[in-house]
């Protein structure tokens, strides 16, 4: 049986990212996770693991891919203030602003 890469991903504490640790080099997923308690959690530093064999990982590297196909910039918040549109809402109504 050949050895597979394993990427190994970490959690400190609940609500933490995961991080990646590091890799173990393991025939099959037993030994792997074993390893990775070994390397990664012996000391109980670790509040997770994720033990994932690196050929499973797919990358997406090419920047045209990862542009949006549109023009979604309406959907960001940036171009106005909330302030300055309810001031001429409250205007517009017949009151002032702060009231």
């Amino acid at each position: 049986m050949s050895e597979r890469v394993w990427e190994v991903f970490r959690q400190e504490d609940e609500g933490d990212p995961m991080i990646h640790s590091g890799n173990v080099n393991a025939p099959d997923e037993e030994l792997a996770m074993h390893y990775a308690r070994e390397f990664y959690g012996r000391r109980g530093e670790s509040h997770r693991l994720w033990i994932v064999p690196r050929d499973a990982i797919t990358e997406l590297d090419d920047p045209d891919l990862l542009k949006p196909p549109f023009d979604r910039s309406h959907k960001k918040p940036g171009g106005y203030l909330i302030k300055h549109k309810l001031e001429a809402a409250k205007a517009r109504a017949g009151g002032t602003a702060g009231e």
